[in-house]
């Protein structure tokens, strides 16, 4: 019997490619499930060190599959978890180096159709486009 080895998932992200801290989101992703422990990693590893070495990862509790960790390990570091309803619905946020720097991502629903999360990345990812995550969501949902 042969073993069926399949190939990874290729990381569905969109970033503004010329980010600054005026910018209302830095990008989008658009993850397969709402399993973070399944999904977190590789986005944490595909940042890398960008911005300096993430740290922390915020979330809306109500958006991810239970349990919530309070610490996740990815590319062989301890990344914090925080969870809050307070974080709006759809927006993660990655600090690097204790607060040096930032990430904040527009989450796409993983049910979200190829067409509704190709728009809803694009937006997230242009620097003139000034929606915030509740407001794409909800443009997302509409279709």
């Amino acid at each position: 019997m042969t073993a069926v080895t399949e190939a990874p998932a290729q990381l569905r992200l969109r970033l503004d490619p010329d980010a600054t801290r005026k910018t209302v989101l830095d990008g989008a992703w658009w993850p397969r499930t709402s399993d973070l422990a399944a999904e977190l990693p590789a986005l944490i590893e595909e940042l890398g060190t960008a911005r300096g070495e993430i740290t922390h990862a915020l979330l809306h509790g109500p958006d991810w599959d239970e349990p919530h960790p309070r610490r996740m390990t990815a590319g062989g570091r301890a990344v914090r978890m925080g969870w809050f309803t307070a974080q709006p619905t759809g927006l993660l946020t990655m600090i690097t180096d204790f607060g040096r720097d930032r990430y904040d991502l527009f989450v796409v629903p993983a049910d979200a159709t190829e067409a509704a999360a190709d728009q809803a990345m694009a937006a997230a990812a242009d620097p003139a486009d000034l929606r915030r995550s509740p407001e794409l969501l909800e443009q997302l949902r509409k279709g």
